[in-house]
């Protein structure tokens, strides 16, 4: 019989469009097996189509579902598009099309290259967050926040990309610029819709605590976002300004008497009143002017420069009375604790710096514990160790944790202050001046007010005539959108022409995918709390700590509202590298990317899928090369080639009888590799090192005697397709149906390991004199150290380098070794 040619191009083809016809990928509703969700983070279908990346994240999620349902799992595996935001707006304005017809073709695009990749996709629970029968149902969700008072609006700063026309979120502002436009970023103030995040920072921050199949760099991340702080807020007044009141939170009370200064953030209310008429009014009003146009990230790094002014007001202290100095600074933000922060130089070492630099008074406070006495001129750097109280009146002598509990609590006595935490998170800001987003369901009545659209009104829909001009807001030129009827009296309303942040949108997608068609609820939620939380998600580390952290956050909501049963929608997550060339990520602008439709075309997708598996361990980069891409082709080949070669015996029914050392060490291989692969995807997601231990196999069979055992040699072989099947699922498909096979492999139990055929008949052991190697020995492994001791003293050619000299001590270690020490 004349050997086929391996054709990828061809089965692959052919394997998707079975798989598709004969829906083998449907997730089916089966109460006798265990359930298993996994889920990658879905694309956003820009014009540029995916990238190695997306095959890397697609590809690893695919294995994982596979694999489960070859291990007896009912597997709901979706895929959709995140598909609203700035992107399609701007591509809108530059191509001048519809944003929803550039969205649909590249969602379009992007799916036929997911199967092209073979994954098993439920295609049919497909969803795209553009479409009103998803967006009506974030409305609703909106809605519920509205109701139960964790949706409001308020004015605040924000900043504003004058190109894009729209507000950006910090982590959108790269060194003052817009991340897509590179446009200066200015400050705006602007009244904007918030969720009230910040009620839940304590539960998002203990929680962390249970997830468990999180990596803890995740979750430091996130910690630190939330940014618990336990201290004192303290009440300095300005005399000047009718006692004005100017509240400061500090995490170290006990330094209070070290206070030089304050500083306040530029944009605090009270500086345009604390500078009028002082020497530096004009400096400081261009020196919040120029703020405008710089990001919080930047003005908070540790990085930046301190920059700072005098107001020319003095501050009163609260325990000592003295005048204290107010300057205004850069580092120091309205949005974060009160806007104002103590001068501590000698006990921070941020202080210490700006002092240095403005020449600013230093008052020690905190003594070393060996009572040494330090003085400001010998400091070169702040004291923040523990230490004992010193010029602080009453307060000598305490411990530095005892002194922050007794100086909160008395500030709480005399009305100069409280103890009290702090979180450094902040409300979400969701409001984006945009036309490709979900519309936000409130509507403005001269009469009623502020009037959430009824649920029955819903879906708020996305008008057609609007104009992309670049410069307004589109929602803001469709008469048709902006003008209706208030709902409460029927008199004229004016909507909500401000959209939702698309992180609202990625927030619950996982939710609706249980139940995507449902036209009555979001989500069905018997179904939700059958299938959540999602047993393995899969993403970039990009997406940590928003992402990651809004999702929690909704979650916990819904719990609330009585939705679902669980409060952690992730159970366990996965964060994978990033896709290296050239000693840098994947980028066009690197010109450094390679196409996966590239390599499908000259390769096919099985080859691109073994590579991207076996070049690295998923949460590491993945160091791209174009000979290990060859490398992984020609593995395929050889395993083409291994089933090929064996057709007659494949498709036969040969006896298994094993007999031999040679049939006794395949079998051994066989199971260790199904073994190795189980625990190595199951255990470890050590895709890698699983693709390895079938290498090893294959080697293995090549070297099996070519009139040697054909029932074990059948046994092998389909043991290396049915292993690699989660992996390369074409080719396996393929072959699985040439060795003579009704249904799919991919149908086919997980095979498992037998720990009897694990265990060694003998082993081989390493024999040293006096510490050095002098031979080796095959000992049964049913041996003990007296049997294996004297099996080597047997030995003839050891007899010989011992020559008859005396034996002072034999060291046996079973398995390993046996050291003779002679003298």
């Amino acid at each position: 019989m004349r050997e086929q040619v391996y054709q990828p191009e061809k089965i692959e083809k052919k394997w998707q469009q079975i798989w598709e016809e004969q829906e083998t990928y449907k997730t089916i509703e089966d109460v006798s097996k265990p359930k298993y969700y996994t889920l990658e983070q879905f694309p956003y279908p820009s014009g540029e189509g995916l990238h190695m990346g997306h095959v890397r994240v697609y590809t690893i999620g695919d294995v994982i579902a596979r694999f489960k349902r070859m291990k007896g799992y009912q597997v709901l595996h979706p895929m959709g598009a995140d598909a609203f935001g700035l992107p399609a707006e701007n591509a809108a304005i530059q191509r001048g099309v519809n944003p929803k017809e550039w969205t649909l073709k590249n969602m379009e695009r992007i799916r036929t290259e997911q199967k092209r990749l073979g994954v098993s996709y439920d295609w049919d629970r497909y969803v795209a967050t553009c479409l009103p029968d998803y967006y009506k149902w974030t409305q609703w969700l909106f809605l519920l926040f509205y109701e139960r008072g964790l949706a409001y609006k308020k004015k605040a700063a924000v900043n504003w990309c004058p190109t894009c026309n729209t507000v950006l979120a910090n982590e959108q502002v790269e060194d003052g610029r817009c991340w897509r436009c590179d446009s200066e970023v200015t400050k705006k103030e602007l009244n904007q819709w918030f969720l009230r995040i910040t009620d839940y920072a304590e539960r998002l921050l203990q929680d962390l605590d249970q997830l468990e199949g999180w990596p803890e760099k995740v979750k430091m991340m996130q910690r630190n976002w939330i940014g618990k702080s336990k201290g004192a807020e303290v009440v300095f007044t300005v005399p000047t300004l009718d006692d004005a009141k100017i509240p400061v939170f500090t995490t170290r009370p006990d330094t209070l008497y070290g206070v030089t200064y304050l500083v306040l953030a530029p944009e605090h209310p009270l500086v345009p009143q604390l500078i009028k008429g002082k020497e530096n009014e004009q400096k400081i009003l261009q020196f919040i002017e120029d703020l405008k146009k710089v990001n919080e990230i930047t003005r908070t790094s540790t990085e930046e420069e301190k920059v700072g002014y005098f107001t020319g007001s003095y501050a009163k202290h609260p325990l000592t009375e003295e005048d204290v100095p107010i300057w205004v600074a850069n580092y120091v933000l309205m949005d974060y604790g009160t806007g104002a922060v103590m001068g501590v130089p000698a006990h921070d070492e941020r202080d210490f710096h700006f002092a240095k630099k403005y020449h600013l008074p230093i008052k020690i406070v905190v003594q070393n514990q060996d009572g040494y006495p330090q003085t400001v001129e010998e400091m070169d750097q702040a004291f923040t160790e523990d230490g004992i109280l010193v010029h602080s009146d009453r307060f000598n002598g305490l411990q530095k944790q005892e002194a922050i509990q007794t100086i909160g609590k008395y500030l709480e006595e005399i009305g100069k202050g409280k103890r009290t935490t702090t979180y450094r998170l902040r409300d979400w800001l969701i409001s984006r001046q945009r036309y490709w987003g979900t519309p936000i369901p409130i509507v403005y009545c001269d009469t009623c007010g502020e009037v959430p659209v009824p649920l029955d009104q819903l879906p708020v829909m996305l008008p057609e005539d609007v104009t992309f001009n670049g410069k307004d807001n589109p929602l803001t030129t469709s008469e048709s959108f902006v003008h209706t009827t208030c709902p409460k009296c029927g008199g004229h309303a004016y909507r909500e022409t401000d959209t939702m942040d698309t992180f609202i949108d990625s927030s619950w997608y996982y939710f609706r995918y249980v139940s995507p068609h449902e036209e009555t609820k979001p989500f069905d939620s018997k179904l939700v709390n059958k299938w959540l939380p999602v047993d393995e998600y899969i993403g970039g580390i990009e997406h940590a700590v928003l992402h990651l952290l809004y999702s929690r956050f909704f979650t916990k909501v819904l719990y609330d509202a009585g939705l679902i049963s669980f409060q952690e929608p992730f159970k366990s997550l996965l964060t994978q590298g990033m896709v290296i060339k050239d000693g840098a990520k994947m980028s066009k602008s690197k010109g450094n990317v390679v196409s996966p439709n590239e390599i499908i075309e000259k390769y096919g997708a099985d080859t691109g899928r073994l590579f991207i598996l076996f070049a690295a361990p998923p949460d590491r980069d993945l160091d791209w090369s174009d000979s290990g891409v060859e490398g992984s082709h020609r593995f395929l080949n050889r395993v083409w080639r291994l089933v090929q070669q064996n057709l007659e015996t494949l498709r036969s029914h040969p006896e298994i009888k094993v007999e031999t050392d040679e049939e006794k060490e395949l079998r051994r291989m066989i199971h260790l590799t199904i073994k190795r692969v189980t625990e190595d995807i199951e255990l470890r997601n050590n895709f890698n090192t699983a693709i390895s231990a079938v290498m090893e196999l294959v080697n293995k069979i090549h070297s099996y005697p070519e009139k040697g055992n054909k029932g074990l040699l059948k046994q092998a072989i389909e043991t290396v397709v049915v292993l690699l099947a989660p992996m390369t699922p074409h080719i396996t498909e393929e072959l699985w149906q040439m060795m003579g096979h009704d249904s799919s492999i991919h149908l086919q139990e997980w095979p498992t390991f037998n720990e009897e055929y694990l265990v060694l008949d003998e082993v081989e052991i390493a024999i040293q004199i006096n510490g050095k190697i002098r031979g080796k020995k095959m000992i049964p492994t049913s041996y003990g150290k007296e049997e294996i001791e004297k099996a080597v003293l047997d030995d003839e050619r050891i007899n010989e380098w011992i020559n008859g000299k005396q034996i002072r001590k034999v060291i046996v270690v079973p398995g390993k070794l046996v050291n003779i020490v002679i003298g």
